[in-house]
């Protein structure tokens, strides 16, 4: 039998479905290895259909259930919603369970949860997320979670593969989401085509973890279903220190793609590449910083999980050591997780940006998902967060444009959108 060059996505359906030479447009049914649900997606949907059907989760060990989307509680609603995900994981004596613990996409992986060569459901559509571990992982919805709890199992079309090859290197203040934006703008929301991204290339290859998150969990504004990077020594690095043992660490260059396997390659060049801004009301309408310079701002949110990991903290405290966000300016932080959140405090990353002004906020899903203190009317935002769509973040008459922590920063430092080359510079 002659050897058939596959894909990274191509490997990973394979592993799942137990078949083998499979071809893109090939529908098999898939063996989950992780299901991820939060407070909003999870047992107040589950629990009802679950108790009509008198039926049981197929394997406790393999579901993950996250308190992240109406914490901390402020109504009798978000109360309610809550109290039924904590009594539901009570009663099923979930054995992973997170709550007020961050964002289910940051969470879960630092929780060591996904590993490469896995095939894993998310009830969030920033599910994708789980790809930048060589995951292949999807968001679904409601109804299709009760078939994966009750059985473990869900079909799935094997994708076509679109690889973004990004080769050269970041400049200074540039960031996996300016990359991402990008994209989004080049391609449209529906570039991704419901198939697998995959992101490659020297420029991908020497991004930090947390930047890679970033990529995979915006595939879903791409309209990708998976968002794919194949793991490394990075990837090992990372997964180790966050008490994945070593054992599960082994044979991770066979989660690769292979040389002439069928793909659509896209080409960039991330030295050319300037910080990019997403105007209202999409992350599609994006442009390069310079078409918004000026537009003046009201508030300066960095938080969500694509904007408000470790990493994106000290990029944000890089650009704001020493100084004071502007007059007028309201400068709100929501670090995306409790670890990251600690581990910003001991680098004293959280004084240099409360010392500039900086409200801190709980790590949860907040403003980015329009809960708690959402944005106000008329406000101008520019915002780290993953969309911004017309009335995401509160108010349908706010104006939110999107850009990375560096771009915030900066624009909160002079009250309006900026470069954040120049202040770096």
């Amino acid at each position: 039998m002659t050897f058939q060059p596959s894909t990274l996505a191509q490997k990973l359906v394979t592993r799942a479905s137990g078949r083998t030479g499979l071809a893109p447009g090939d529908i098999v049914n898939c063996r989950v290895d992780l299901a991820m649900f939060h407070d909003s997606s999870g047992p107040r949907r589950l629990k009802p259909m679950l108790d009509e059907l008198g039926a049981t989760i197929w394997d406790k060990s393999r579901v993950v259930l996250v308190m992240d989307h109406y914490l901390p509680e402020r109504d009798e609603e978000s109360r309610r919603i809550v109290r039924i995900a904590r009594d539901w994981a009570r009663e099923q004596a979930l054995p992973h369970v997170y709550d007020g613990q961050g964002i289910c996409h940051v969470v879960v992986p630092q929780h060591g949860h996904i590993r490469p060569g896995m095939f894993c459901v998310g009830g969030d559509s920033h599910s994708p997320t789980g790809g930048a571990f060589g995951a292949y992982m999807f968001g679904i919805g409601s109804t299709e979670m009760l078939g994966v709890v009750v059985t473990g199992e869900i079909w799935l079309r094997v994708p076509h593969t679109l690889q973004m090859h990004w080769s050269g290197h970041l400049a200074a203040g540039v960031t996996a989401k300016d990359m991402m934006l990008h994209m989004i703008g080049r391609f449209g929301m529906n570039g991704g085509e419901y198939q697998a991204v995959e992101f490659a290339g020297p420029a991908v290859q020497a991004l930090s973890m947390q930047e890679r998150m970033t990529l995979s969990n915006m595939s879903a504004e791409l309209g990708a279903q998976a968002g794919l990077i194949a793991p490394d020594a990075t990837t090992r690095d990372w997964l180790a220190a966050h008490g994945v043992p070593e054992a599960d660490l082994q044979g991770l260059d066979a989660w690769a793609t292979d040389p002439g396997a069928p793909l659509t390659r896209h080409d960039f060049d991330a030295g050319t590449l300037a910080p990019q801004v997403a105007a209202p009301h999409s992350p599609a309408n994006t442009a390069a910083v310079g078409q918004h310079a000026g537009t003046r701002i009201d508030v300066a949110y960095i938080g969500a999980c694509t904007g408000a990991k470790l990493d994106d903290l000290r990029a944000a405290a890089r650009v704001l050591r020493g100084q004071r966000v502007a007059s007028g300016v309201r400068l709100m932080v929501a670090p995306a997780s409790q670890q990251d959140q600690a581990a910003a405090r001991a680098e004293g990353v959280l004084q240099v940006l409360e010392d500039a002004g900086a409200e801190l906020f709980p790590t949860t899903c907040g403003a980015c998902a329009g809960y708690g203190d959402s944005v106000g009317d008329g406000t101008t935002v520019i915002s780290s967060t993953a969309r911004n769509f017309k009335g995401r973040m509160g108010s349908a008459t706010a104006q939110v444009y999107l850009a990375s922590p560096y771009t915030v920063a900066a624009s909160a430092l002079k009250g309006r959108i900026a470069d954040p080359r120049e202040v770096l510079a």
